[in-house]
């Protein structure tokens, strides 16, 4: 038998197992984003912020079962888009991949901006230099190989994982009062206190959004209809654990006022928690900021390559490069559209409309696997299409109740 590694040319290179496919999953899910959420969450729940990672943690659940059943049945790249193709069909399929890759891109492009921030406290660079140069080198790395961007994922997953785990080993002792507040604050849920877990489990639930990224890497896994679905399940496990200890610990932390109000307020939960400075937290969230851009570039350009395989997008895109093995047309592609985005655009209105974007392709995922499972007398899409309408509902309510709020805040 060839080694994984050993594949044809012009297919791409199958190198990844389940370790390391887990720590791609977890450093695209648990990203810059718990580190600046935790205060907006807090400030719209209060101490019922762990209620809300809980339900967001509920519908990326009933997600990724879609996700993972339907990766058995079509493992390839470009998951979105041949999930719905199969299941839906070419329009829906069109929009579903296009808007994985616009939510990466636009991800990637604020992150960018955000990152140049961040940087030009400690080096006097016109912001479009460093955001040219985070862009640039890590699209080089994206091009280079899948191995090697997994493998520096792997090292700032490490990174940003463990400065969490800091706060929450710091913040431990604070547990031991959880049992007497829980008491105390079960009387109090009312129709305003529901309305704000509701409001800010879809913040939340933002920060649960990456695991299906893995998906895309698929044609770059070894036995991929067992291992991208086992991926899966431990990445959302391993996230949802991290992210209700995290919001319990800053629900009982002194000093909310100051959480809520801080723009890095991960680093104000560690300094109520320890008595120490911030300022190791607030590093580790520019390095997360990285991580973010890497990983939403190399999705990005897979879902490209995947939709020219599926006739979806020009087959121009499905070229891989003979040496490195990597999609390089359209990594470069991508990056020229994050580089556009971050130095041309105004990104605000543009970000937030990703969010609804992301929730109407969950929503055709869902409707794939329940459609594709009705069509079936039996096996596994047919015993789960139940999980794909749950999914549906889950995420057109969440989606609405976003509108509406949306629309109430504009009046």
């Amino acid at each position: 038998m060839n080694a994984p590694d050993k594949t044809a040319a012009g297919t791409l290179r199958r190198t990844l197992s389940l370790p390391w496919l887990v720590f791609y999953g977890v450093g695209v899910t648990i990203g810059a984003g718990i580190f600046a959420l935790i205060g907006e969450v807090l400030a719209l729940a209060g101490d019922q912020a762990p209620l809300a990672f809980l339900l967001a943690g509920l519908i990326a659940g009933v997600t990724g079962v879609s996700y993972a059943s339907l990766i058995r049945r079509f493992p390839k790249a470009g998951g979105e888009a041949v999930f719905v193709n199969r299941g839906v069909g070419g329009t829906f399929a069109r929009f579903a991949g296009y808007g994985v890759v616009a939510t990466g891109t636009i991800s990637s492009a604020v992150i960018s901006i955000s990152f140049a921030g961040y940087i030009r406290e400690f080096v006097d660079l016109p912001e479009f230099l460093l955001v040219g140069l985070v862009i640039c080198g890590l699209s080089a790395v994206a091009w280079y190989g899948v191995r090697e961007s997994v493998v520096f994922a792997a090292v700032v997953t490490l990174i940003e994982l463990g400065t969490l785990l800091v706060v929450i080993a710091f913040g431990t002792p604070l547990l031991a009062d959880l049992p007497e507040v829980a008491r105390t604050l079960s009387p109090t849920l009312n129709i305003a206190v529901l309305t704000g877990i509701l409001s800010s489990s879809v913040l939340a639930f933002f920060a649960f959004i990456g695991f299906e990224d893995m998906i895309n890497m698929c044609e770059e896994t070894v036995v991929p209809e067992r291992t991208v679905p086992r991926a899966i399940f431990w990445t959302l496990g391993i996230t949802l654990i991290v992210y209700a200890l995290l919001a319990i610990i800053a629900a009982l932390a002194e000093g909310r006022e100051a959480i809520v109000a801080s723009s890095a307020p991960m680093a104000r939960v560690f300094e109520a928690v320890s008595g120490l400075s911030g300022k190791p937290v607030a590093a580790a969230a520019s390095i997360a900021m990285v991580n973010g851009i890497l990983v939403q570039i190399v999705m990005a350009s897979r879902v490209l390559y995947g939709m020219g395989n599926e006739g979806l997008a020009p087959r121009w895109f499905s070229t891989v490069d003979p040496h490195r093995q990597t999609p390089a047309r359209a990594t470069v592609i991508v990056a020229a559209m994050v580089l556009a985005l971050a130095l041309f655009f105004p990104l605000v209105q543009l970000a937030s409309a990703t969010s609804l974007v992301t929730l109407g392709v969950f929503a055709l995922v869902n409707l794939a696997l329940f459609r594709l499972g009705t069509n079936e007398r039996e096996g596994n899409l047919h015993e789960r299409r139940w999980w794909g309408l749950a999914g549906v509902i889950l995420c057109l309510s969440i989606a609405g109740f976003q509108i509406l709020v949306g629309v109430a805040g504009g009046h």
